[in-house]
This record gives structure tokens, C-alpha cells and sequence, in this order.
């Protein structure tokens, strides 16, 4: 049975090994997710730096799914916001190791990041996905509400332009 849970700064940054492996075979596997082929764990380890310098100041949240001591995926809301969207956070990169996929991870993942962040006072999270994806499947099934398709957002991780899918789901 996986075990989903919230890292602190410090767990983050012990975790960063374990992360940037999820995130680089995310990368390879084709996954939109910011960052171009190739890519390394150990060209994601600025990244993670970056994601628990954020938890330590409550401008994220990191949330991990962990399979027999190790992570296997990920998801992050981001929980700081401009003044007048105090109640919104964004949704940021849900990931699941290609080896630990179709265990209903990223449904666990998210389902612990939305309890989360409706604990914390958000009543309304947001996330752009890659249109065409596997990911953009999984939004649906749980309860996101499709906006719709922005061309040309960013490109593929091998190269070439991908449109992105907006969603929004309400937590009150």
C-alpha cells in the first residue's frame, strides 16, 4: 500500500535523489513538465532545491507517494498567492515514476493535495496539463472542470509545440 504524505523543507531536500529520479524518468518518458530532453537526476536537483526552498517559506506544498521506502511520485500546490487570491492555489507538477504507474498514485496524490489545501483555506485550485497527454485524461475522472486549450504554450520535451489544457476545481 503506497504511503502519501507531506514533506517538510528538510525532508524535501533529503528527498532530492528520489525526486529528481521521478522528475528526469517523467522527462524521458515524454512528460511537458518544463524542462527538454535530455534530462538527468542530476539536472533536477537545482529544481528540487528550489521546491523546498519554497516549502521551508509555506509558498509550497510537496506532497510524495512512496512505494517500499522510496518515492515514486509527486505533486505540489502552490499556496502563495497575490493578495487578492488568498483563496487560490495552482496546482503544479503531478508526477508518477513510469515503473509505479497504474496503482491509482496520481489519484492518491491528488486527493491528499486537495484535502491539503482545503485545510489551509483554499477553496479553488488551478492547473494547465499538456492537451493530448496521458495526464489530461486523469483531471477529468477527478472532478476538474476543463476551461479550455491555449496553443502553442510550450514545447514537448523532445521538441515541437504543445497546447495546454486549463482546469479549475472547487474545494468548498
Amino acid at each position: 500500500m503506497p504511503d502519501i504524505r507531506i514533506l517538510s523543507a528538510e525532508e524535501a531536500r533529503a528527498a532530492i535523489p528520489d525526486l529528481s529520479s521521478v522528475l528526469a524518468d517523467c522527462v524521458a518518458g515524454g512528460a511537458s513538465v518544463g524542462f527538454m530532453q535530455p534530462y538527468r537526476p542530476d539536472d533536477a536537483e537545482p529544481y528540487w532545491l528550489e521546491v523546498a526552498d519554497a516549502v521551508a517559506t509555506g509558498g509550497n506544498l510537496l506532497l510524495v507517494a512512496e512505494l517500499e521506502g522510496r518515492i515514486v511520485g509527486t505533486v505540489q500546490v502552490g499556496a502563495a498567492q497575490m493578495p487578492n487570491q488568498p483563496h487560490r492555489g495552482d496546482l503544479k507538477k503531478l508526477l508518477v515514476h513510469r515503473s509505479a504507474r497504474g496503482r491509482g498514485l496520481a489519484r492518491l496524490l491528488m486527493e491528499a493535495a486537495e484535502r491539503e489545501a482545503a485545510r489551509r483555506g483554499k477553496t479553488l485550485l488551478v492547473l494547465d496539463t499538456a492537451t493530448g497527454s496521458d495526464a489530461e485524461a486523469i483531471y477529468p475522472r477527478l472532478g476538474w472542470q476543463r476551461v479550455g486549450v491555449i496553443p502553442d504554450y510550450a514545447l514537448w520535451p523532445q521538441g515541437g509545440y504543445c497546447d495546454t489544457t486549463l482546469f479549475y476545481k472547487r474545494l468548498a
